[in-house]
């Protein structure tokens, strides 16, 4: 079990490959698919970075994996409880709150998501607040399309991308 300076680190695997999962204090602080959780913590906040990285079991996370395993089996809802904590400007909070917002079957392009975040002008942001977001697929960036209905951009790649959304059953 991690202590207070260390971030739990465990690695589910699902359907689209190993999710790494990072927690600090009760918060999810960290989702990405790889196997390697370091990728994820040298993108890091300095604040976070400075914490070491400890292996977890996943029965320690347990309040973590289960909703992830869920979710993955279904349930699309299992992830909108989970306590997620991410270092950003105000806008980008705005932001990340928005795209947790967007309910699993549903899709909105950068422009509406700026929109909802309360700054119409700033799609641009939109996407820069995609691109830094760490927690997937919490903080659902995948959920942001083009205007034009494409899938635009996704760290981990379309593929995975195309999967949750179809997942989702927001995509055919």
């Amino acid at each position: 079990m991690p202590i207070d300076d260390e971030i739990g680190v465990t690695v589910l695997d699902t359907p689209i490959g190993p999710l790494s999962l990072l927690a600090h204090d009760g918060a999810l602080i960290g989702g990405g698919f790889t196997a390697d959780p370091a990728r994820l913590h040298v993108r890091m906040h300095p604040s976070l970075r400075r914490l070491g990285l400890a292996p977890a079991r996943q029965e320690d996370l347990s309040w973590l994996v289960k909703p992830m395993r869920a979710y993955f089996d279904g349930d699309l809802t299992a992830l909108d409880e989970l306590t997620v904590y991410q270092p950003g400007t105000p806008s980008r909070q705005r932001l990340w709150a928005a795209m947790r917002a967007v309910a699993p079957g549903r899709t909105v392009s950068y422009a509406a998501l700026a929109a909802q975040a309360g700054d119409p002008d700033a799609p641009r942001a939109a996407g820069a607040a995609c691109a830094a977001n760490l927690i997937a697929p919490v903080v659902a960036c995948h959920r942001v399309l083009r205007t034009d209905g494409r899938l635009g951009g996704y760290y981990y790649g379309l593929d995975r991308k195309g999967w949750l959304l179809r997942h989702e059953r927001a995509l055919t």
